[in-house]
């Protein structure tokens, strides 16, 4: 049996879901006259979508000017076979990484990085790279976002 079993949702939940990534300071009776139900169908919806960890939390988005000063970048990592695990708490404990996912291909993680000059992005590709486990780093720094489809709503 799965350990982690996925919640249903239903119809009304995927529009409540949508509604509140475009706008999650959105009020209650808003969403309800949104959704064409009662405030509290809104309010149990989200009650349970919390519980279930379907919705994880709420968070601020700040504007391109300022979400995008620095730099930014992709490093792909090797790993050392088994230690996988141990690279990423040690990453997740690095502020500056902001993400990370295993992947296919050449590299075992990509990451995503912000630094706030050549130097700090220099010195933080050291750090990463002398971590127990990593075996080899790979960088990219980004020039320009053309798009985020998470930053068009």
């Amino acid at each position: 049996m799965n350990a982690f079993r996925h919640p249903e949702l239903d119809s009304l939940d995927r529009q409540l879901i949508a509604a509140l990534q475009l706008n999650a300071r959105e009020s209650v009776a808003s969403l309800a006259r949104t959704l064409g139900v009662a405030r509290t169908t809104v309010l149990s919806r989200i009650q349970r979508l919390e519980k279930q960890g379907v919705i994880h939390g709420y968070t601020v988005q700040l504007a391109a000017p300022f979400h995008e000063q620095g730099l930014q970048a992709y490093a792909g990592i090797i790993v050392k076979p088994k230690l996988g695990n141990q690279v990423l708490r040690q990453l997740s404990q690095i502020p500056e990484v902001e993400s990370a996912a295993t992947v296919s291909g050449e590299f075992d993680l990509m990451i995503w990085l912000r630094a706030r000059s050549t130097e700090e992005l220099d010195l933080l590709l050291d750090t990463i790279g002398a971590l127990e486990g990593v075996v080899r780093t790979h960088s990219a720094i980004v020039l320009a976002r053309k798009f985020d489809r998470r930053h068009q709503r």
